[in-house]
């Protein structure tokens, strides 16, 4: 045990790394092996959570979360890190990047719990989730029987939890994104904040339903509630959402400004084929829906199909009585498995019930032949799949490998059919006018576009780097674990969910510009309860393609105050987009004590009346010399706002520091004209 805890380590929600001597002698602990992609993992959750509320450290009980990745992306602390807030995981948890712990105990699953007693000796261990009864009974015999012998300690552990550190965001962790052809209107999945967005195309809300916080709760718009939802699609005012973690369908009424459920029970279920009305169906953690044709031919929207990522199969909520392919008449409300066996593989087969999904996360429905299929993004395959609508087949199309028992052929790679590689995708759109299928490739951080009659697959937009890079070109954008996207406008619009960098990007696939959708609020649309307390900026990096401008050195005074005039035209007719704070950014790199005590960022939100930004040089200088640089974001859009762009410009001011020399007193004049 002390060879186990002994390693250096990366912790979270802690104040220190934990040690054996101080933190776990004295403790029974329940170690949790898991990966933040697996489902099963993520059911176990909850039982830890109920686990940790019955037991407080008082009593001597520890949970630990043990992560060892499954995906290379998934080794970074950051991307655990946003796990960790995402999934409301409060117990310590350690980045087992190498499986040093995982090889240590012998571990060969995920998710696998240890439990550990007060002097290290492990004490049983479970596999697999559903052992929540187990878990209370074993842990509880444990801490009864070391708390007689004297052996229980009731110190507590130093938690700092990661989520306290956050700014405050308009979207935390949106999953899905769909619009409504007929309105324009777009529907976020706002998961970290439980609720469901319906806004206008220029990102002004028109309704926020539920949120901040989980629950489940039918009703009127402002007391209903959610619980991590995912998948959302759009038809007649009728909103259908995938409630994933209250393992519920759900639907949102605009017009009576109701939400009522359709499809579970509020628990998780284990029943894989289904068949009764849609309320009393038991489901399992539904990812994604998408509304449908019932079969080929079929011209009206009477299913609701839905990614059920907790059995590994894609189900069918009849809206209206109908037949789907080899199947006789369903009453409406009939909830039922329509493709996969449950087992988690990757198998393809003309026979939809024996064919194998792993974790299917993403759908889109391409109802006109040729194609006339649900595309899938089946993410612990790491491939894209095909369902036919004509008699259930399921076909391979990117991604993977043949072994359909081989769930880590992944990787990222342009190529066709099975030579092309993907890590984890969560979601899929169709775009009917082009015939192109875009993918959100999510662990490698990329929008990626599939050609069905080839199969081949390329990348459309992002680097791989997860940093939050403003850039307005596809080739230098990137993303963050997107998880979900859709098209609109016409097919001239693609709307990504960049999931953790919490915000929705806009894709002009005709101008090739990306742009980030602003999310702001009228007066009678809550955007997340009461108003934080705004903290600082993180200063985001200027794009590659951005201009550089090196002004001529100046020299200062210490204790004067030197003043930056900005002075910037925009294109000629185009004006700042409403709404979008463009900004500027005060750096000093390597020289960071001439900041102190300064104001190191501010908006722009007058063209005609740009700020002064100024910059007080400190009395004692820590050099004689220094370099100061000024970052401006400016968001605006054409004179027929056609196309709203960002650009960015950076502006590096060299120092020189005397009291020997006279000091300019005039203003920098940061000028540019594009």
């Amino acid at each position: 045990m002390c060879s186990l805890l002994c390693l250096r380590l990366e912790w979270l929600n802690t104040e220190e790394p934990i040690s054996i001597y101080k933190d776990l002698c004295g403790k029974v602990v329940v170690l949790d092996f898991f990966t933040y992609c697996c489902i099963n993992c993520i059911h176990l959750l909850p039982d830890l959570h109920a686990l940790e509320r019955a037991h407080p450290d008082k009593d001597g009980l520890l949970i630990v979360g043990v992560h060892s990745a499954k995906f290379p992306n998934e080794k970074v602390l950051d991307n655990i890190k946003s796990a960790v807030l995402r999934y409301n995981i409060t117990h310590p948890v350690v980045n087992d990047a190498d499986a040093s712990l995982w090889q240590e105990l012998e571990v060969s699953c995920w998710p696998t719990l240890v439990i550990l007693g007060p002097r290290g000796n492990m004490l049983f261990s479970l596999i697999g989730e559903g052992h929540k009864d187990k878990l209370f009974l074993y842990t509880s015999v444990a801490l009864k029987y070391y708390r007689d012998k004297g052996q229980i300690r009731d110190h507590e552990i130093a938690i700092q939890l990661y989520r306290d550190s956050l700014p405050p965001s308009p979207l935390l962790f949106p999953g899905k994104v769909t619009v409504d052809p007929v309105t324009n209107r777009l529907v976020i999945a706002d998961t970290g904040h439980h609720r469901i967005l319906v806004i206008w195309k220029s990102g002004q809300i028109q309704h926020s339903i539920g949120g901040p916080n989980p629950g489940r709760k039918d009703g009127i718009f402002s007391e209903s509630s959610f619980n991590s939802p995912q998948g959302v699609a759009m038809m007649n005012n009728m909103i259908y959402v995938a409630d994933t973690e209250n393992h519920l369908i759900r639907k949102i009424d605009l017009e009576t400004e109701r939400v009522s459920t359709i499809a579970g029970i509020g628990i998780q279920g284990s029943d894989k084929e289904g068949g009764a009305k849609g309320e009393e169906q038991p489901i399992s953690s539904p990812w994604d829906v998408v509304i449908g044709t019932s079969g080929a031919g079929t011209q009206r929207n009477d299913v609701l199909w839905i990614a059920m990522a907790g059995t590994h199969q894609i189900w069918a909520l009849l809206l209206d009585s109908g037949t789907l392919p080899k199947k006789s008449e369903l009453q409406k409300g009939t909830c039922l498995r329509f493709a996969g066996s449950g087992s988690e593989e990757n198998r393809n087969n003309a026979y939809p019930h024996k064919a194998g999904f792993a974790q299917p996360s993403g759908l889109s429905l391409a109802s006109a032949d040729p194609w006339s299929c649900l595309f899938v993004a089946d993410s612990e395959s790491s491939t894209v799949r095909t369902v036919s609508l004509k008699d259930g087949a399921v076909k391979h199309l990117v991604g993977g490998e043949r072994d359909p028992l081989n769930l880590f052929a992944f990787g990222d790679v342009d190529g066709a059919g099975i030579s092309a590689k993907l890590q984890h995708p969560l979601g899929v759109a169709w775009d009917e006018k082009r015939e192109l299928l875009y993918v959100a490739d999510s662990y490698n951080h990329k929008i990626k576009v599939v050609d069905p009659k080839t199969k081949t697959c390329a990348t459309l937009a992002g680097t791989g780097d997860t940093r939050n890079v403003m850039s307005s070109s596809f080739t230098e954008s990137t993303f963050n674990e997107p998880g979900g996207l859709c098209v609109g406008d016409n097919s001239q619009l693609l709307y990504v969910a960049d999931t953790n960098n919490h915000q929705i990007k806009v894709m002009d696939l005709e101008t090739r510009i990306v742009s980030v959708l602003p999310i702001t609020t009228s007066h009678s649309a809550v955007v997340d309860g009461p108003c934080p307390v705004e903290k600082q900026k993180a200063v985001p990096r200027v794009p590659k393609s951005a201009p550089n401008l090196r002004l001529t050195p100046v020299t200062v005074r210490p204790g004067q105050t030197l003043q930056f005039k900005l002075k910037v035209d925009l294109p000629a007719g185009a004006k700042l987009t409403e709404g979008v704070p463009s900004c500027w950014f005060l750096t000093a790199e390597d020289n960071e004590w001439l900041l102190q005590g300064q104001i190191p960022s501010g908006d722009i939100e007058n063209i005609s009346n740009q700020p002064t930004i100024s910059l007080r040089i400190p009395a004692h200088c820590s050099s004689l010399e220094a370099m100061v640089s000024v970052s401006v974001f400016l968001y605006y859009c054409s004179a027929d706002s056609s196309a709203c762009m960002m650009k960015g410009i950076l502006f590096q001011q060299p120092l020189q520091i005397t009291d020997a020399q006279p000091a300019r007193g005039a203003p920098v004049e940061l000028a540019y004209v594009f």
